[in-house]
């Protein structure tokens, strides 16, 4: 995917950005919006956009998303030690630190504009086929999320997918998740209202190697940094 280099607002996104241990620059506007998707076309040699039309067609085509979005072990440097979840929603990966230089990339699906932000928390607990509750806010502006006041049971169909990791900061919970998701053709996307999304495969894998507690890492360019940070 192309690159770009994550940026956020104040003194103190500068010790969150030396405890991520990545190499960044810049400093953002709070308004700026989420770069969008791009791959590599090795037919025409050039980054094409990746917007949800073409993600579909190409689940559609293929069974499962491009291949920078599919699980690998890849080099990875970082002074965080193993199990911490490290997450570039600019490019739309999570990284879980393996030691050794070493990480286990994930393809994500991220906030889309207006919802993006980047923080450290922690992994408050773990579920397994979750409950979905769409917080207030979701429920006053969307008219679907209405009937799901009081909780969606879990299951294939559930916006939270097979495993849900919930991330706290402190003691609170923040109302953000690390989740799977039914609609596996939107990893590469600025699709959610602030969840990490991944492939319910995906999603079941990094639960079985994480432990409530672990730490994470969220970077993204013009994001709101979270109360905290």
């Amino acid at each position: 995917m192309k690159r770009s280099s994550a940026s956020f607002l104040g003194m103190k996104s500068a010790a969150f950005l030396a405890v991520a241990g990545l190499l960044v620059g810049g400093i953002a506007a709070g308004l700026a919006q989420v770069p969008k998707t791009q791959i590599y076309d090795t037919k025409t040699r050039t980054w094409i956009a990746y917007d949800s039309k073409k993600a579909r067609k190409y689940y559609a085509a293929n069974g499962q998303v491009p291949e920078a979005f599919r699980k690998q072990m890849v080099p990875f440097r970082t002074a965080e030690k193993p199990g911490t979840i490290i997450i570039d929603g600019n490019q739309h990966f999570l990284y879980l630190v393996k030691g050794g230089g070493q990480a286990v990339r994930y393809g994500i699906g991220v906030g889309r504009d207006g919802f993006g932000w980047a923080g450290i928390v922690r992994v408050g607990r773990i579920a397994e086929w979750p409950t979905w509750t769409p917080p207030a806010e979701m429920v006053a502006r969307d008219p679907n999320a209405v009937k799901f006041a009081g909780g969606m049971p879990g299951g294939p169909d559930n916006p939270l997918g097979a495993r849900a990791l919930y991330l706290y900061e402190g003691d609170q919970d923040t109302i953000y998740r690390i989740h799977g998701t039914p609609e596996p053709w939107s990893i590469g996307l600025n699709v959610s209202s602030g969840c990490i999304r991944m492939n319910n495969e995906d999603i079941v894998d990094l639960a079985s190697q994480i432990q409530v507690g672990a730490k994470v890492i969220v970077l993204m360019q013009g994001a709101s940094l979270y109360k905290g940070v």
